[in-house]
């Protein structure tokens, strides 16, 4: 990408992109309305090219602090029929109550916004014994005979985000073999996303409910922001490509079901060994924001500057066609998820309509956005966010038989 800027002493700005591949255009512009541009110049010569720095400005996409939203009667009864709901001897709340911390740290000594939590003597063994019962209710069926080969070996609190979650590794002491299980503030949104992950992504996930607390699985993948930052150059050309696919594919999947704040540390790329090559695959990890905001542009990660380097990338590798044809691959196969599990999807989606999980404000601006954006007057008439997420898996699925017909 060229930039031609022209500026004057009045700090009027203007500023022109040219391109070397047109076809790229239309894809950038969607990002490129995003940016309020603070130009700060220095004018350098370096092997005869002239450099020109400046400062990108996101626009202000997210509310400061999303609210806890409960799980309402119907919702809990959802969770029931569909085997979400289980009965624990140990809380969220019970996990607060650690009598000193320190610091977690990464390899490289950088703060990771973790802290390891210490308990009192006298309650540590019971926390402990807990703990490894959610494991057993998590991961197999609640049998308790594999408790006495299980160790927790840590419990670490974070301290950045709404959900300030415990994350707990859990040992075989056998083998050494450990995972991750999470506790969190139970949050009607949260369980939303995270259903609707399990239904119409390419991913499952296991996670189940007691009253206010949620207990998540861990989701194996290389952070989205340490992929950017520590094996991003070292890319092979194909990868590049591979990459960039699956970014548009994930960008569409996240618009569809209004999933929203996907920042690169919210989502995790995971690379999977084909026999001659690697696949790297891209999936969220974080649902505290699924229908919440009330601007569409949240629900599309590459509106994100945290995400510049993967725009950049389909910019780079992609055409536009090949952009088209992978968004409506998935769109395709997020229709035939929908037809696939036709009632549990409408019952979950019933649950959306009777509840509240957004504020009046955010569901009328969005519903504007996205009317703007589909044109369907289906989307005047919704009334909260779960007539919205219906409008729009209605829109998807409706759209895909209409061609399939054709």
């Amino acid at each position: 990408m060229i930039c031609n800027f022209n500026f004057n002493h009045n700090h009027n700005h203007n500023f022109n992109f040219n391109f070397k591949n047109k076809n790229k255009l239309k894809y950038f512009n969607e990002v490129e309305i995003l940016f309020e541009f603070e130009f700060e110049f220095e004018v350098a010569v370096a092997v005869a090219v002239e450099v020109v720095t400046f400062t990108v400005m996101e626009e202000k996409l997210m509310s400061k602090k999303k609210p806890n939203f409960p799980i309402n009667l119907k919702l809990n009864e959802y969770l029931t029929v569909y085997n979400r709901n289980t009965k624990i001897s140990i809380f969220y709340d019970d996990l607060l109550r650690f009598s000193g911390s320190m610091v977690v740290y990464d390899k490289k000594g950088n703060d990771t916004l973790w802290v390891r939590a210490h308990y009192d003597e006298y309650e540590r063994g019971e926390i402990e014994l807990s703990l490894k019962k959610v494991y057993t209710l998590l991961h197999s069926d609640g049998n308790e005979e594999t408790i006495p080969f299980l160790s927790i070996d840590t419990i670490d609190y974070c301290t950045f985000g709404n959900s300030k979650p415990f994350r707990v590794r859990v040992r075989n002491v056998l083998n050494d073999n450990y995972t991750y299980l999470y506790l969190k503030k139970a949050d009607a949104s949260r369980v939303y996303g995270l259903e609707l992950e399990h239904i119409l992504s390419p991913n499952r996930i296991n996670f189940l409910v007691y009253n206010e607390t949620l207990i998540e699985e861990h989701i194996a993948g290389i952070p989205g922001d340490d992929f950017i930052r520590d094996y991003f150059l070292a890319l092979s050309e194909n990868a590049k490509s591979q990459i960039a696919k699956e970014f548009v594919k994930f960008n569409e999947r996240c618009m569809m079901r209004l999933l929203g704040d996907m920042r690169s540390y919210n989502y995790v790329v995971v690379p999977i060994h084909d026999f001659d090559n690697v696949i790297y695959k891209i999936r969220a990890i974080d649902f505290d924001q699924q229908c919440f905001e009330g601007n569409l542009k949240v629900y599309r990660p590459y509106f994100f500057k945290e995400n510049r380097e993967m725009v950049n990338l389909v910019q780079e590798k992609l055409q536009e066609n090949s952009i088209e044809q992978y968004r409506k691959e998935e769109r395709s196969i997020l229709a035939k998820r929908i037809l696939s599990v036709d009632e549990q999807i409408w019952a979950l989606i019933d649950c959306m309509e009777n509840d509240t999980i957004s504020l009046p404000e955010k569901v009328k601006s969005l519903r504007k956005d996205i009317f703007e954006f589909t044109t369907d007057p289906k989307f005047k008439r919704c009334k909260n966010m779960g007539n919205i997420v219906r409008s729009v898996l209605q829109f998807v699925k409706r759209n895909y038989e209409n061609v399939k017909t054709h």
